[in-house]
């Protein structure tokens, strides 16, 4: 990264990883697990983020590499009693390896038709996961040992989200976000000046589904069991998809913003489950409709004219 926003980006980024390192010495249970739900989000929201804002790559196959990387890590930590950051790194190549396969078939497809391939990709995965015994079948897998304490898990979702966010900081402010842009507007256009749309999108896949896969091993370690209908289930898909359009797609903080929106919304109507997806329903419905850009992009639209308005006081 040669500019300084990009180096004064990673210092916040370290000095944030700094100061919640020491979250498990000062807050309690609930907050160490909301804030571990945060730090999961966070990690799928940038992963998605690359994709759909940077690239223009609109998944609905967030939950595939999810439920890939739970049952890699739960595969590996059961038979081979791998220590969980091997397992985790394991999930990673996983994750990246799968994208590798599928991406000849998917990438032949554009708009739409990418975001139902990948949609379809998640289902042959959770079907497959569902009819064969060797993966536990529909009632899925146990952890045979006892998962680490969540002030642990809390460190290994944190580490996590920090790769995620350093190596989104990394793609953002280098010469790669041009390239992403100019394959996210025009694929021709950018293949007649030089650059090589699959290769890069083929990068990007594989970055943003080799963390997803991480995220989800953490996940489902902190569970302790799984079944495809969950770690599969579409709800991964929409809940990423919202938080990034709540938050801004495209927009460096839209991923932490709506993490922290979403996470706040379920646990402030936890005991009104219907009136929780009506309301984030309307949500949408009204960012989509007034702030196509999310709250960070409304904030933006708004600093001018508070600048304007106090100069003129």
């Amino acid at each position: 990264m040669k500019t300084s926003s990009g180096l004064a980006e990673v210092g916040v980024l370290l000095a944030a990883f700094v100061l919640l390192w020491f979250a498990p010495s000062f807050a309690g249970d609930y907050g160490l697990q909301i804030a571990f739900r945060v730090l999961i989000y966070l990690t799928l929201a940038e992963s998605w983020n690359l994709l759909a804002g940077s690239t223009g790559l609109v998944s609905l196959g967030t939950s595939c590499f999810v439920g890939l990387g739970a049952y890699v890590a739960f595969g590996l930590m059961n038979a081979f009693d791998v220590p969980l950051p091997l397992g985790l790194a394991c999930c990673a190549v996983a994750g990246g390896a799968l994208a590798a396969l599928v991406s000849p078939a998917l990438f032949r497809l554009r708009g739409l038709y990418f975001t139902v391939g990948t949609l379809a990709l998640a289902e042959l995965l959770r079907l497959i996961m569902v009819n064969v015994s060797a993966f536990g079948g529909a009632s899925g897998i146990f952890l045979q040992k006892d998962p680490p304490p969540l002030p642990v898990l809390f460190h290994y979702a944190l580490v996590v989200a920090l790769i995620a966010s350093l190596a989104i900081t990394a793609c953002a402010r280098s010469r790669i976000s041009v390239i992403l842009r100019a394959v996210r507007d025009d694929e021709d256009a950018a293949a007649q000046m030089g650059v090589r749309p699959y290769r890069t999108k083929l990068g990007a896949f594989i970055l943003s589904s080799a963390l997803v896969a991480i995220a989800g091993g953490v996940q489902a370690t902190k569970l302790g069991a799984i079944e495809p209908y969950g770690m599969f289930g579409l709800q991964w898909s929409i809940d990423v998809l919202s938080m990034v359009i709540i938050g801004g797609v495209g927009l460096r903080l839209g991923p932490l913003v709506g993490a922290l929106f979403v996470v706040a919304l379920g646990e402030a109507l936890a005991d009104y489950p219907e009136a929780h997806v009506a309301i984030a329903g309307v949500i949408l419905i009204v960012l989509i409709r007034f702030a196509p850009r999310g709250v960070v992009g409304f904030v933006e639209n708004l600093a001018p004219f508070t600048q304007k308005k106090r100069v003129a006081a």
